[in-house]
């Protein structure tokens, strides 16, 4: 496309401008999720939140225009907008449409339009549904609690309360795993797993559709754990040894064995494609009920 033929040549993308007239979470979301296609995890978003009126949005398209062509001399922009608001929505979309230097992306107003369209219902025009303080989030903010409550080992006799429970080696992707599926609204518990410390009794009381095993390669896990190290890899070598990693993860493997977890891969995985594997196997056992579905 020849708006962006500026970005060809290289890894670089256009800062992504979120507006919305809640906090632009769902925005900012689908942002990552497309610049990633592009190789590019951790693109630049500026975010104009709780928008009310028109002016505040020409306001914010005209000073950001402005500083993109002081600073690199284009003054395109690529705006992702989340406007609720029907009117606010339809005329920004009227602006944008008659600039050519805006490249708008309106993500919710087909998806209202065809929900709908299917259902006969007249959508809310109330922003930041998706945010409010209703049962399903309080759902989300005790399972947050409770996993770092349970992050690396920590209170193993409050094993049983856990929806999920990971063990793995450090550096396993544990704590990130389990943020992640603790803001879906699981209580998550997880266990460190090395050579010189005894795993907690309480794990053998566990449901095995509750228990999963972090497995990665010996390769990946020495790269991680000497980038981990840094400077310290001199004095700390036996962590990143391959020898110690190699034993580690055996030691990890027949403890997972013996367990009967489920074992999830993690490496060249995001934290993200790793919690869906998970759940894919823990659903089968335990079918999401009606308040998990809704702080989905």
């Amino acid at each position: 496309m020849d708006e962006f033929i500026a970005y060809g040549s290289s890894t670089e993308l256009p800062t992504i401008h979120v507006i919305s007239d809640s906090v632009g979470l769902t925005a900012q979301a689908v942002a990552r999720a497309a610049a990633a296609q592009f190789g590019v995890t951790n693109p630049v978003i500026e975010v104009l939140p709780k928008v009310r009126t028109f002016e505040e949005i020409k306001e914010f398209i005209d000073e950001h225009s402005a500083v993109h062509k002081r600073n690199t001399g284009d003054g395109r922009m690529l705006v992702f907008y989340t406007l609720v608001d029907r009117a606010l929505s339809q005329q920004f979309a009227d602006y944008a449409a008659g600039r050519a230097d805006i490249v708008a992306v309106d993500l919710v107003t087909d998806a209202i339009g065809a929900i709908a369209r299917m259902t006969g219902r007249e959508p809310s025009t109330k922003p930041g549904g998706l945010h409010v303080a209703d049962q399903y989030y309080f759902r989300r903010i005790e399972a947050i609690e409770f996993t770092i409550a349970h992050d690396d080992g920590r209170n193993p006799q409050e094993l049983h309360q856990a929806d999920i429970v990971l063990l793995g080696v450090s550096r396993s992707s544990k704590t990130p795993t389990s943020i992640y599926l603790s803001q879906q609204g699981y209580k998550v518990a997880n266990i460190p797993l090395d050579p010189t410390t005894e795993p907690p009794a309480e794990l053998a009381q566990i449901d095995r559709t509750r228990l999963f095993g972090l497995m990665t390669t010996p390769e990946v896990l020495i790269g991680i754990r000497q980038r981990r190290l840094g400077r310290a890899s001199a004095v700390a070598s036996r962590y990143a040894d391959p020898e110690y990693v190699y034993q580690d993860l055996e030691d990890a493997r027949a403890l997972m064995r013996k367990l009967g977890c489920i074992v999830i891969h993690t490496e060249n995985r995001a934290v993200e494609e790793t919690a869906q594997e998970i759940l894919r196997y823990y659903e089968r056992a335990h079918p999401p009920s009606a308040d998990m579905i809704g702080s989905a």
